[in-house]
């Protein structure tokens, strides 16, 4: 019987090692990311002439850092919206301008990112230059900021007219000194486009389209903008000058979530 003690011994241990084994719980993996439904498409696709300047996928915008959702530079919407944009360009392109677009589909994600961001009353590393005469406590009830945005319906976006042929734009040095969004247009951040008045993401009323105190060549160029995109469809929200829908729209009462990224595209 002795060689047969450590015989079952070492079955034991052997059988104890199988049972932990199999118990173990299996390993994590990480949840799939959603994907666009097949209505949507790059814009890229449809108009390469487009100009894309992607702000949240940079620091350089109101919360200070790349926003959540932004996996690539890319302008991503439904395809209705993306072809009626392309009309658009066609006959702004026949006057010398070009459209310019900051911000396109927006991911559920990115928007919760902009409220935990709008809660955070001490964050205001970036409030020279986007919003220095509002108090941050006072983004949600000025509408500044919300819950959900039209642009995660996929048929709003953002957007400016450059002036062929378009100068370069330098990129955004984290840290560097903020300029007032709604300083003359030589005093503000440089950017490629024609004078709107003030810049992007702009929170403050001088940004709302038909404000009384844009004149001359800067009412000329929101009038330029909008009218180009009406005649296409797009409705422009009066609060934001860059701010356009896409009208009817495809998906009028869902948010999404996918990430901007190819491959949320599927094959396309």
């Amino acid at each position: 019987m002795t060689g047969l003690a450590p015989a079952l011994r070492n079955l034991a241990v052997t059988a104890t090692a199988l049972v932990a084994v199999a118990a173990a719980p299996a390993p994590a993996h990480a949840k799939p990311e959603p994907k666009a439904p097949d209505e949507f498409v790059a814009l890229r696709d449809v108009d390469p002439t487009i100009i894309q300047e992607m702000r949240y996928f940079t620091p350089h915008n109101f919360v200070g850092e790349p926003i959540d959702g932004y996996k690539k530079p890319m302008c991503i919407l439904t395809e209705p919206a993306a072809k009626a944009l392309h009309k658009a360009q066609r006959t702004l392109l026949r006057k010398g301008y070009s459209l310019k677009v900051y911000d396109c589909y927006r991911p559920q994600r990115a928007v919760d990112q902009f409220v935990r961001w709008a809660e955070d009353l001490g964050d205001v590393r970036m409030k020279a230059e986007f919003y220095p005469h509002v108090d941050k406590s006072r983004l949600f009830e000025d509408g500044y900021i919300a819950a959900k945005s039209g642009h995660s319906r996929g048929s709003t976006l953002d957007l400016t007219v450059v002036k062929l042929p378009a100068l370069p734009t330098r990129p955004y040095i984290p840290g560097e000194a903020l300029k007032p969004c709604f300083g003359p247009q030589a005093e503000r951040f440089p950017d490629n486009s024609v004078d709107m008045g003030t810049g992007f993401d702009c929170f403050d009323t001088l940004s709302h389209t038909d404000d009384p105190r844009i004149t001359g060549k800067q009412r000329a160029n929101r009038d330029l903008l909008r009218g180009a995109l009406t005649k296409v469809g797009f409705a422009n929200l009066p609060e934001e000058w860059w701010h356009f829908t896409y009208k009817p729209e495809l998906f009028p009462d869902t948010y999404f979530d996918f990430p901007v990224t190819r491959r949320s595209l599927g094959g396309k």
